[in-house]
């Protein structure tokens, strides 16, 4: 007894195609428009945000010289404070960074009418969102510890 084998290859799915309508395309570059503005504003915020964490001791010393209360804080503090502030300095330019590379991404894809730099445009998006989400969580995070640090420590002051 023989037995045939049938030649015949499944034919493979289409991969569905995206297409974006004028409107769709439009709004993406309304967007773009607006991500590029907050980002270019949000690395000048950074570099402000450097040169205030730079000059913080100096602030604090002009302070001192018109409020007693500033002579109170220990000299060491204010490099301590500059290394914090650039620290979150650091976590924050990521935001108009990922904010930037979007609307370069975007505006080069419909220039170009290109699918891969709207998906790469994107992918940043989804980066910034994910950024926002994690530093979200983290602050909730930490007012919830506060919120328990303040109930243990107004418990035990009050019983």
């Amino acid at each position: 007894m023989e037995t045939t084998e049938n030649d015949v290859q499944p034919t493979p799915t289409p991969t569905p195609v995206l297409v974006l309508t004028p409107e769709a395309q439009y709004y993406l570059k309304e967007i773009g428009k607006w991500a590029n503005f907050l980002g270019i504003v949000g690395f000048i915020l950074c570099a402000l945000f450097v040169i205030m964490a730079l000059c913080i001791g100096a602030v604090f010393a002009m302070l001192a010289k018109f409020s007693p209360a500033y002579n109170a804080l220990p000299s060491g503090i204010f490099p301590v404070l500059s290394v914090i502030f650039i620290l979150f300095d650091v976590l924050y330019f990521f935001f108009p960074y990922y904010l930037y590379q979007f609307a370069g991404r975007t505006k080069r894809g419909l220039a170009l009418m290109d699918a891969n730099e709207i998906a790469q445009a994107m992918g940043k998006l989804k980066s910034f969102f994910k950024l926002w989400g994690i530093v979200t969580i983290v602050m909730l995070c930490i007012y919830a510890l506060e919120i328990f640090i303040f109930i243990i420590i107004g418990t035990t002051l009050h019983g």
